[in-house]
């Protein structure tokens, strides 16, 4: 597949106030084909650990899906073919060159794809957004659910004797994450959420005044008319 071009159809859903957000600021100079061979890498443990995935998606190897968290610069290309299977880091994607795209924060999609959330009330809830094909989406959910995805696990079994510590790092990584999440989630009850208050108050005030400043007009035409 050729380059894409910059296009609407990514990035449409607006990612949340997160520790995640500030990764996808420090990540932006980063170019994408840098990342791609982590990504090589999490394809191969998956082949090995889980090839029923990709066999379960035979049906729609001519069919790839955008997968584009929200709060990172970039998008990732699945192309499920079994035969050649690829995952491939893009700093956008034309609509035209995938069959649907799957918006959401990158905290919601590993948790999707390890089994942890229930995707139809992510979906429902729109905190996850689909484009395009939702019968691929559908069949891609259905090949992960229940495979027992866990990224740490099966990255940490590829490493040896350096798995164990690996997992201790990942752990300690996921906490501090834990806890940032959560001093971003009172910066923002305390600090973004009082400014939207004010602003819809102001909103109300503005449509207030524009009701008053309206029925003085017609009082003024009726006065006319008089």
């Amino acid at each position: 597949m050729g380059q894409g071009h910059a296009s609407a159809a990514t990035k449409t859903v607006t990612p949340p106030f997160s520790p995640m957000l500030l990764l996808g600021v420090a990540l932006r100079p980063v170019r994408p084909q840098l990342l791609q061979p982590v990504f090589d890498h999490m394809l191969a443990i998956i082949r090995r650990r889980h090839p029923d995935i990709l066999e379960r998606m035979a049906d729609y190897a001519d069919k790839p899906v955008c997968i584009d968290p929200t709060d990172l610069p970039f998008v990732i290309l699945l192309d499920p073919n079994p035969e050649d299977p690829r995952l491939t880091v893009r700093r956008e994607i034309d609509p035209a060159e995938v069959a649907a795209t799957i918006h959401g924060p990158l905290e919601m999609l590993i948790a999707l794809a390890e089994g942890k959330v229930d995707g139809d009330a992510l979906f429902f809830s729109r905190r996850l957004v689909i484009e395009g094909d939702t019968e691929v989406v559908v069949a891609l959910r259905n090949a992960i659910d229940g495979a027992g995805i866990d990224l740490i696990e099966d990255i940490s079994l590829q490493l040896g004797p350096l798995g164990r510590p690996f997992r201790g790092l990942a752990g300690a990584a996921i906490g501090l994450i834990g806890r940032m999440r959560d001093d971003f989630e009172m910066l923002r009850t305390s600090l973004i959420a009082p400014a939207v208050k004010d602003v819809n108050a102001q909103s109300a005030r503005i449509s207030a005044l524009e009701g008053e400043v309206k029925q003085l007009r017609k009082a003024a035409r009726r006065g006319g008319a008089a």
